[in-house]
């Protein structure tokens, strides 16, 4: 028997690591093929002669159809093994892009987009689900590295797509874009081990599992929803507090370029600091510095302001790889999916509002009331923290 063990644990290891590697190879293209709309904007209204109003709603139309269609892509999971599921959506994100190069007006271009962000809505559940299933008891740590692969997206393909820009059409420019989500694609389809889909029926091990999450998630859904509003609303305020302490233009990019560096450091070693130090040791440390960082830059001079921004940027994104990493401890293996796409529709639903709702404020109170605001937010997460270790049996901390 421990032979058998020996022999069958390297490939389930090497197993493991090749579905953290393609998922994460596929985070990095979807999360890319969001943020690029960012650069491309400026070009649309060039060619089509679009206001401000119909360019938001070219990038509504993208992450509305992502958002909304991942719990049924959650729910279409527990029928149909999430590889062939991935490889489905991948392809469809790739064709919006074709479409979307092929486009002779905007009613093309907005489906376009609608249908590559219906094809995005596959990535985060079942990828996730994924990691988490190939992982085990171990996919605290793996969740986060998952996690971390979307920022390299984030950074890898709207700078690659400005570059392409200066030397083709932007019509071209989607095509390759496209050429590479096919790419991708085809590395699920012949690398990427089966994923599985949930049973029909509840086993003994999934049932002690849902009585031990004992109804956490609705805590830790929350939980990701305010640290999300948070991220977001100070995000939204950042510049002007720059500026009005004497930042160029240049500078608040500057700024904001040392923000993300730091999320994504904060995404890479918060999944491992929770694994070894417990869900609640490490939302305390990150949400209780996220709000000291937060006050700090609001009165700090500019120059000692900017030099906090990296450790405001892993506090800010680090929670998120927590929350990821603790999803499977609290949801039935057989609805792994299903969890996390009302986990990550909620937390996009979130980053979608919360800057609407601090605008409000900031117009009702000023910017420096309302990122005060984002603070206490901040702060209010951390009961919410106690609340939720209860449910988390196996958790360090306790």
């Amino acid at each position: 028997m421990s032979g058998f063990a020996t022999a069958t644990g390297a490939p389930r290891s090497d197993r493991a690591r090749t579905t953290l590697t393609v998922t994460g190879l596929n985070h990095a293209l979807h999360d890319g093929y969001t943020d690029v709309i960012y650069v491309l904007l400026p070009v649309w209204q060039t060619e089509f002669a679009l206001s401000y109003g119909l360019l938001a709603l070219l990038r509504g139309l993208y992450a509305g159809a992502m958002a909304g269609l991942q719990i049924p892509v959650g729910r279409v999971a527990e029928r149909i093994d999430g590889k062939i599921i991935l490889i489905v959506g991948t392809t469809l994100s790739a064709l919006g892009y074709v479409f979307a190069g092929w486009s002779g007006g905007i009613i093309g271009l907005g489906l376009a987009l609608a249908l590559s962000g219906a094809g995005s809505s596959t990535q985060h559940p079942i990828a996730s689900a994924a990691v988490s299933r190939a992982y085990g008891k171990a996919a605290r740590a793996p969740l986060g590295i998952y996690n971390f692969t979307g920022d390299l997206g984030k950074a890898a393909i709207p700078a690659t797509t400005s570059i392409l820009l200066v030397i083709m059409t932007w019509r071209h420019t989607l095509l390759l874009l496209a050429l590479a989500g096919l790419l991708v694609a085809i590395c699920i389809a012949l690398w990427m081990p089966a994923v599985g889909k949930g049973p029909a029926r509840k086993s003994k091990a999934s049932a002690s599992h849902a009585t031990a999450g004992g109804g956490g998630f609705p805590w830790l859904l929350a939980i990701g929803i305010l640290d999300t509003a948070v991220r977001m609303g100070f995000l939204t305020f950042l510049p002007f507090l720059l500026r009005d302490k004497g930042a160029s233009l240049p500078t608040n990019g500057f700024a904001l370029a040392l923000v993300f560096i730091g999320g994504a450091a904060g995404k890479f070693t918060c999944g491992w600091l929770g694994e070894r130090v417990g869900t609640l040791r490490t939302v305390l440390i990150t949400e209780g510095g996220t709000a000291a960082l937060i006050l700090a830059v609001l009165v700090l001079p500019l120059a000692p302001a900017i030099v906090l921004l990296p450790l405001l940027g892993v506090m800010l994104n680090g929670t998120s790889s927590v929350l990821y990493g603790t999803v499977p401890e609290l949801t039935p293996p057989h609805q792994t999916e299903r969890a996390f796409a009302l986990f990550y529709t909620g937390t996009i639903g979130s980053g979608a509002t919360a800057p609407v709702l601090y605008g409000v404020l900031g117009d009702a109170l000023g910017p420096s009331l309302a990122t005060i605001a984002t603070a206490i937010t901040a702060l209010l997460i951390c009961p919410l923290a106690v609340v939720l270790a209860r449910h988390l049996t196996d958790d360090p901390a306790l």
